[in-house]
């Protein structure tokens, strides 16, 4: 009876995710049509580009990007866990603040940076009503603003899961920290750090991946400077006409990715904080 329950989401699953995941593998394999397009004969040159120093700076850049938007996320989303977690009766309203951006377009949030940072936004204008400064900073089209749209936009998945963790947490272990001597500091590294482990390696998982195949952010705040591995593989689709190695390059994104993620959630507790 349980296997028919399970039916339409395998069902699911295999029409529109195996399947068309199989089709981008043949792609990878092809080779690039005289107008566009995959044609025969089978190839690995595709795969082999990707050795390419060009290639392989994007994707360092890439997970340099990733990995210091997990940072800054972590850096700043612990405290805000912490805080929601106690919060008491008003932790429900702190969470719903911290949802609120989802009820918006992504499209729309990345937008609104442009009009932050620009020359003519509001970042730079109230500076020169001030007269902090003479003349505009240049907050857009470079790696600070493709990293502040990162953080910005996934910030959530960081502390939910840390909330998760840090919610179950036994108060008495931080009772016991204090009859032991430990001071709030200590306690918090002592104590609340690691017992929100699995939360925070939880949560860098659910930042870290979708930064390292993100395409509109550096593509709307770097204003094309940026360059990371998922806008190659969207202008390889798109404008270069390269399906083949379109395809090569998001299999190897996917590869960096399901990798990452085998390794971190070998950890039960880390599943189950997911």
């Amino acid at each position: 009876m349980r296997q028919w329950f399970l039916l339409p989401a395998r069902l699911w699953t295999g029409l529109f995710f195996a399947i068309p995941l199989c089709i981008v593998l043949a792609y990878s394999f092809l080779t690039r049509g005289d107008y566009g397009g995959v044609e025969l004969p089978w190839t690995t040159e595709s795969y082999l580009r990707l050795a390419d120093p060009v290639y392989l700076g994007i994707l360092w850049r890439s997970v340099w990007v990733a990995a210091v938007s997990s940072l800054l996320c972590t850096l700043l989303g612990f405290p805000l866990a912490l805080f929601i977690a106690k919060s008491g009766k008003r932790k429900v309203f702190y969470l719903q603040l911290v949802l609120l951006p989802f009820w918006t377009s992504f499209l729309i949030r990345t937008y609104a940076w442009i009009f932050l940072l620009r020359d003519t936004g509001l970042i730079n204008t109230v500076l020169q009503a001030l007269h902090l400064i003479s003349k505009p900073l240049p907050l857009l089209y470079n790696d600070g603003a493709v990293l502040a749209g990162l953080v910005y936009n996934f910030l959530p998945f960081f502390v939910l899961p840390v909330f998760a963790s840090l919610e179950k947490m036994d108060p008495a272990l931080l009772e016991a920290a204090a009859d032991l001597g430990a001071t709030g500091w200590r306690a918090l590294w002592r104590v609340t750090v690691p017992v929100s482990m699995p939360g925070i390696v939880a949560g860098t998982v659910l930042v870290f991946i979708p930064c390292l195949g993100s395409y509109l952010v550096p593509d709307l705040l770097g204003g094309g400077k940026t360059v990371m591995l998922g806008n190659l593989v969207q202008n390889q689709f798109t404008s270069a006409r390269d399906w083949p190695f379109g395809a090569a390059a998001s299999f190897a994104l996917l590869g960096v990715c399901a990798l990452l993620a085998a390794l971190l959630l070998r950890n039960r507790q880390i599943r189950s904080v997911l």
